[in-house]
């Protein structure tokens, strides 16, 4: 019994020897190359080539070809192996992070600044994304500076949000494709609103403020969206739209997104820190969202 995977490169630029280079380590993987495409947009090239393996698709496998592949690591370039059920399934669910993926900003760090507090505020956040800290414990002790600032900071902190290279992009492309796709945060329903309704995004929620008589109280209401939550919700509304865990796609940067990264039937670590990047099952190292519709086949 065979098992059939595609096996998806993506760099600023693909060279012809580099794309040779890639069909050896699939060989030496133990891939059979089938059908092969290179395309590009201007942007970033993509080499994809549907594989066949001699023995049935088992995880520990799977993971033993994708550690082969990245061993060869050529520069600049990216390579993830990704079972061709998910890439040809007819409906796919994608949940994605959204300080530093969907959007370019951590907004805390934004919010902060009107407070004065932007470096230490940073260098928490940091520590909380490298797995250092307790992310909730964190969220707490980052917000309590924000104590006291009027509420229309928030507006001025919206108006400086940017989304993601190929972020705009990739929600369309998933979009018109008949597919789902969510947003979970760490980060503030108050700016991420505005931004999910305009990409008409099927599910979303973050952290709400809280704010009293026009004033920010340095409190957030309700339980925090931690790294369980965000895997809690993945699979809550994967479930609601009756598509397999295996058909869905969960991108994020920091160890708040682990949980739901290994989850999902691939996780894709987004210009991640290094521990995230390390257990992920693929990986995008350029500033182009919309790289993960290659992976998934969209």
């Amino acid at each position: 019994m065979s098992s059939n995977v595609t096996a998806v490169s993506y760099g600023v630029n693909l060279s012809l020897p580099e794309v040779e280079q890639l069909r050896r380590s699939l060989a030496e993987a133990g891939l059979a190359i089938g059908t092969e495409t290179t395309t590009g947009d201007g942007r970033f090239s993509v080499y994809s080539a549907d594989c066949t393996l001699p023995l049935p698709l088992t995880e520990a496998g799977l993971a033993g070809i994708r550690q082969s592949v990245a061993a060869v690591g050529i520069e600049g370039i990216n390579t993830a192996v990704v079972p061709a059920a998910l890439r040809q399934a007819p409906r796919k669910f994608l949940i994605m992070d959204v300080d530093s993926t969907l959007i370019r900003q951590e907004v805390i760090e934004l919010l902060a600044a009107y407070a004065g507090k932007r470096e230490e505020v940073t260098a928490v956040t940091e520590a909380a994304m490298r797995g250092e800290l307790d992310f909730a414990q964190s969220l707490h002790a980052r917000v309590a500076v924000l104590a006291g600032l009027p509420a229309d900071v928030v507006d001025s902190v919206r108006a400086e949000v940017t989304l993601s290279d190929g972020a705009a992009e990739l929600v369309a492309a998933f979009k018109a494709a008949g597919h789902a796709v969510a947003v979970v945060s760490g980060g503030f329903n108050q700016i991420l609103r505005p931004i999910a309704e305009g990409l008409g995004l099927d599910y979303w929620i973050a952290n709400e403020l809280e704010i009293v008589d026009g004033a920010l109280t340095g409190k957030v209401l309700g339980d925090v969206v931690d790294r369980a939550a965000k895997e809690k919700y993945l699979r809550e509304w994967a479930a609601a739209e009756g598509i397999p865990m295996e058909h869905t796609i969960a991108v994020g940067d920091g160890a708040n997104d682990l949980d739901m990264l290994g989850a999902a039937g691939i996780g894709v670590a987004f210009n991640a820190k290094p521990a995230v990047r390390a257990v992920a099952d693929a990986a995008v190292d350029m500033p182009y969202l919309d790289a993960v519709r290659h992976i998934a086949g969209v």
